[in-house]
């Protein structure tokens, strides 16, 4: 695990060739298929080689949610162990991370009167100013959350006004947590790159992606009738950004250093989770440390 542009993917290979394993992709945005640019997605040609689970298994105009990645990676985890494999979780989504290791709590259902409400409210104030609302009740949980991400904002809120608790208290609250449920341990390790050279290299990918045609995978999602600014799957890093820039709300320079500000706030959230997690059995700063770390844990 570790922050966007850390050198995750090219460790998760380096296992893959060294031992018997099946790698799961631990992202909320590879999910979606044609969304391969903006969310550094491995190639055609490196999924046929190396395939990883929980790629390219949903249309950007459906959700998916924490519940949702659990019960995927369970099953993909179950099935590796199965065929005498070792399971290798990849990604940066700490929330799906967490939710897998602890396991799923009985957080209340939806309620859709009250999801109307709160999206009636963020229409007319914007989701930032929820964001706000939310700090001031659950400052904890409101700084693990972009103030732009209407879905999770939206359900930090919902859980509270149902149940008069935050998330936390919920989180705390689990079912069985991933070695129990899944008959397994864990061997975790996060890949933590100084902050000038995590910034050097989110300013270089962002560069690799507009050569290799992000605006134009954005403009053929906009030009799709199911999807709009607003759908889930357009809160992505990059995705929302170039997206406005395709409507007008601003220029070419404008959008890129949107894009590599957002990058660098989500990178910055991502070492915050980080900061506090427990179970780490290393720390590191590359690619080649993280494979050498887990290889000598297996």
């Amino acid at each position: 695990m570790g922050p966007t542009a850390a050198g995750k993917t090219d460790a998760a290979l380096g296992i893959a060739d060294a031992a018997l394993a099946d790698l799961i992709s631990v992202d909320s945005a590879m999910v979606y298929r044609r969304m391969d640019i903006g969310t550094a997605k491995p190639t055609a040609e490196m999924l046929a080689r190396y395939p990883h689970a929980l790629v390219n298994i949903r249309d950007p105009a459906d959700t998916y949610s924490v519940a949702h990645f659990v019960a995927d990676a369970d099953e993909a985890v179950r099935s590796s162990l199965a065929a005498g494999r070792t399971p290798v979780l990849v990604g940066g989504t700490m929330l799906y991370f967490r939710a897998f290791k602890a396991g799923l709590n009985r957080l209340p259902g939806a309620d859709p009167g009250l999801r109307r409400e709160l999206a009636a409210r963020a229409d007319r104030q914007g989701w930032p100013a929820l964001h706000g609302e939310l700090a001031r009740r659950d400052p904890d949980g409101a700084a693990r959350i972009d103030p732009n991400n209407g879905q999770r904002i939206q359900r930090a809120l919902e859980v509270l006004e149902l149940t008069g608790r935050p998330m936390g208290f919920w989180w705390a609250r689990t079912a069985k947590a991933a070695p129990e449920r899944l008959g397994c341990r864990l061997v975790e390790v996060a890949i933590e790159p100084a902050r000038a050279l995590l910034h050097e290299r989110i300013a270089n990918r962002l560069d690799e992606m507009l050569r290799h045609g992000l605006v134009g995978e954005v403009r053929a999602l906009r030009d799709d009738p199911a999807l709009s600014i607003e759908t889930p799957a357009m809160r992505a890093v990059g995705y929302r950004q170039v997206w406005r820039h395709l409507d007008g709300d601003y220029g070419h320079d404008a959008m890129v250093e949107r894009i590599r500000a957002a990058t660098r706030q989500v990178a910055k959230r991502q070492l915050t989770w980080l900061k506090g997690w427990k179970g780490l059995i290393g720390r590191v700063d590359d690619a080649p440390s993280a494979m050498v770390a887990v290889l000598q844990n297996l």
